[in-house]
């Protein structure tokens, strides 16, 4: 009998009790970070829906916020964020403290004084100053920004971003997204140098650990962690989703299948439905009812030659949807989306 609380979560974005956490890829955007001089000061994190980015770049800056020579903030894209950058830089304590105190924002929050002198109406000429005083005392500033779109405050951000991080300021980014807004953010033909930077694409979490951690937290045999950890196709959400249904199941993890089925559709799965084109579509339809996922077969299946097949294949990866990782063969990478697929078309 499990008695101890759940401590898998049903929440998108939060950080759970339970976690795998992916140390290579950590790994390579703190070292970048921490270098000096840095090589890179954007990283953008792309993945599916429920794959584990919010988590990621939420582990990054917790990380760095315990070296005393950083701070972070994090923005939305649906706010001014330039204003709200300067906002909390002239405006929370913590930012104050640094800037030697004598800094605040004006009321109306568009006009910032700096040792109560002068008036400042130009957020970007106010966060230059800011992160000046900053380098002079070893800090540096960390902005996350979940989820990004490619609208106006978000194309005028990065287009500040690029000029301060010219001027050799401490300012880093992380962002999180889907391919297609990180694709259309790219796109923009002001906004080019983010084509050069860095993307991490989080692939699926590592069964092993995924087999242990059900094995230690749901009082399961070695046997049955492992046949969990493979129904869940190292997809982040599903490893979260199973154990929970699992957990309330006092371990019988066939029985939490159904319910661990329908969070799955539900929540995550119809929305990833209601964003694929009727191509898309018919493609994932005849990958589903293929029995080798040969590219051959699946064309056939799908009725598509080749030059109409590969703008559908490659969308679908690039979306890591489906991983063509053996060559010659596509296969889903989501748990149970095979199914779903079969049934919705």
């Amino acid at each position: 009998m499990i008695k101890n609380a759940n401590p898998y979560t049903l929440v998108f974005g939060k950080t759970p009790a339970q976690n795998i956490s992916r140390f290579v890829e950590m790994g390579e955007v703190l070292d970048t970070f921490e270098n000096d001089p840095p090589n890179q000061q954007i990283y953008m994190i792309g993945g599916m829906r429920g794959s584990g980015k919010t988590v990621f770049m939420t582990q990054i800056s917790h990380e760095l916020r315990t070296r005393k020579n950083w701070e972070t903030i994090e923005l939305t894209t649906s706010q001014d964020m330039l204003s709200a950058l300067a906002q909390a830089l002239y405006n929370e304590n913590r930012f104050v403290k640094i800037l030697k105190q004598g800094a605040g924002l004006s009321v109306m929050g568009f006009g910032v004084q700096i040792n109560g002198i002068t008036e400042i109406s130009n957020p970007q000429i106010a966060i230059k100053e800011a992160l000046l005083k900053m380098k002079k005392q070893g800090k540096k500033l960390l902005i996350c920004i979940d989820e990004v779109v490619s609208n106006e405050y978000m194309k005028e951000f990065v287009g500040i971003f690029q000029i301060l991080i010219r001027e050799d300021l401490p300012l880093f980014l992380l962002m999180t997204g889907l391919y297609e807004n990180i694709r259309d953010l790219r796109e923009e033909k002001n906004l080019t140098f983010l084509y050069r930077a860095p993307e991490i694409r989080l692939k699926p979490l590592n069964l092993g650990a995924i087999a242990d951690n059900y094995e230690k937290n749901l009082s399961v045999t070695h046997e049955v962690a492992e046949k969990m950890a493979s129904q869940t196709k190292g997809y982040s959400f599903a490893f979260q989703v199973l154990g929970y249904f699992t957990f309330r199941h006092e371990g019988d993890f066939q029985a939490a299948i159904p319910e661990y089925r329908q969070y799955l559709e539900e929540y995550v799965y119809e929305k990833i439905w209601a964003e694929l084109s009727g191509g898309d579509k018919k493609l994932l339809r005849a990958i589903a009812e293929s029995k080798s996922g040969k590219t051959k077969e699946v064309r056939e299946i799908a009725g598509l030659k080749n030059n109409e097949y590969t703008p559908y294949r490659d969308r679908l990866m690039k979306k890591m949807i489906v991983s063509g990782d053996e060559y010659g063969t596509l296969k889903i990478t989501l748990p149970l989306f095979d199914e779903f697929v079969l049934r919705m078309m």
